[in-house]
């Protein structure tokens, strides 16, 4: 992949990749969405290589896992070296210091200063369900209600997608979900859904989950848990205010409520701190992590407070839960981010991306919003900045163009366009692609008008 890049050799999707694409429809049950047809063969740091030769700057680092960007060579290196050792014992029937090691810098680089207790999995959803079963188990039975928010997406898996809400498609048919899970509204301050306008709410989306959630129907003697997302991920890449999560969390601790930190996509360095709750001064009682954990190998984690970490043997177990080779990955992962200062990076380039779509913003009329932390940054697209109204069919569009011209992006929510490149690019490559996504953006805008 060196020389220029982007590159376009023939127009996506090639011949090759059509090919691909007509056998992968016959044989994969299609209950995905796809955003455009990328065929991939290979990829480094930032790029991606499709099977027709074509080369392109990723900015969305396949679903915000490749922090570290594209087969690190330290990272592949640690893989070769435990592959040759060994690729599996079962780590809830043995032991093997690989996952020790890895728990022990879990421990260290999240967020408070008392023991801690790691139990590893497999994706984002398993950290999720497990981490429901932790809230639970560790009441005993007598807390048996959990608190979710509308619009966030915590996986797909029956517990998890019990907590999810951000497109009725993940949801349709697949009900009854688990019971004891209620919904209140996040913190989308552009949307609000009560109508107020911040800071005059006083941030009333906390003090409706007491004065009608925990005053009329749920007990709040009997919540486990209140579950979020400190970032909204598919919803939107929607921040709340600076006041949320410590008004969340003063609120949790008068109850004796756990508070569950789904940092599956904001974790690792996204949003310029190691965990995207460290951005509000909050520490959460269980974080669940996955996605870029282990650099693109599979492998969750929950960790959380040794005296709430306390399932008893026999209840809680994974096979394939801490692989040595994805652990092995993932103490990687975390070297490579610390000795490349890669938190660093994630916060200036993010500087860099969240003023250009802010300038960007003066010269058309269809960017409404412009939010995100680090390399997490969502720019929501609306037809009427008075209205509102979102604008999917521009996302679409200029999504297609982009592909088309060598960037890979991808949305969130309705019509936000969700920038998370790995947080190694370079000034030079995100402006390279800011640029193409402009050009696209105004493309789409006439041809729509």
């Amino acid at each position: 992949m060196k020389g220029a890049y982007p590159r376009i050799v023939v127009e996506p999707p090639g011949p090759k990749a059509k090919s691909i694409l007509e056998r992968d429809r016959r044989v994969l049950m299609q209950s995905f969405t796809r955003w455009y047809p990328l065929v991939v063969k290979r990829c480094y740091d930032f790029l991606v290589e499709d099977v027709d030769g074509n080369v392109y700057i990723d900015l969305n680092s396949g679903i915000a896992v490749l922090n570290v960007g594209h087969a690190h060579p330290t990272v592949v290196e640690a893989v070769i070296r435990q592959v040759q050792r060994f690729t599996h014992y079962s780590l809830t029937d043995f032991a093997y210091e690989e996952a020790v090691k890895l728990a022990e810098k879990l421990v260290e680089i999240t967020p408070g200063e008392g023991e801690k207790r790691v139990f590893f999995c497999n994706s984002g959803a398993e950290a999720v369900e497990g981490s429901l079963k932790v809230a639970r188990g560790h009441f005993r039975g007598s807390r048996p209600y959990i608190v979710a928010f509308a619009g966030s997406f915590h996986g797909r898996t029956y517990g998890a997608l019990s907590l999810t809400s951000s497109k009725p498609v993940q949801r349709r048919w697949l009900g009854p979900f688990l019971p004891g899970v209620f919904h209140v509204p996040y913190p989308y301050c552009y949307r609000c859904p009560f109508k107020l306008e911040y800071p005059d709410c006083g941030i009333w989306c906390v003090d409706f989950i007491e004065e009608w959630l925990f005053r009329k129907y749920v007990p709040p003697e009997e919540v486990a848990a209140i579950v979020f997302e400190p970032i909204a991920g598919e919803g939107g890449y929607i921040v709340p205010p600076p006041e949320f999560f410590p008004r969340l969390h003063k609120l949790a601790e008068e109850y004796g409520i756990l508070l569950v930190d789904d940092e599956v996509q904001a974790g690792m360095g996204r949003t310029g701190k190691w965990f995207a709750i460290e951005h509000w001064g909050v520490t959460p009682d269980i974080i669940a992590m996955a996605k870029a954990l282990a650099g693109g190998l599979p492998l969750g984690a929950i960790v959380g407070r040794s005296d709430v970490m306390d399932l008893p043997p026999g209840s809680h177990a994974s096979t394939f839960g801490g692989n040595p080779v994805s652990c092995a990955a993932a103490l990687a992962v975390i070297e490579v981010i610390e000795k490349g200062d890669l938190l660093a990076n994630a916060e200036k380039r993010g500087r860099e991306a969240r003023k250009f779509f802010e300038d960007l913003a003066e010269e058309v009329e269809v960017i409404g919003d412009v939010r995100g932390l680090g390399l997490m940054i969502g720019v929501e697209l609306v037809k009427s900045r008075e209205t509102k109204e979102p604008y999917p069919e521009l996302l679409k569009k200029m999504l297609t163009k982009a592909f088309k011209r060598g960037v890979l992006a991808i949305g969130a929510g309705i019509s936000v366009l969700r920038i998370a490149p790995p947080l190694s690019i370079t000034s030079d490559a995100l402006s390279t692609a800011l640029e193409i996504l402009r050009e696209c953006l105004k493309e789409s805008i006439k041809e729509l008008s």
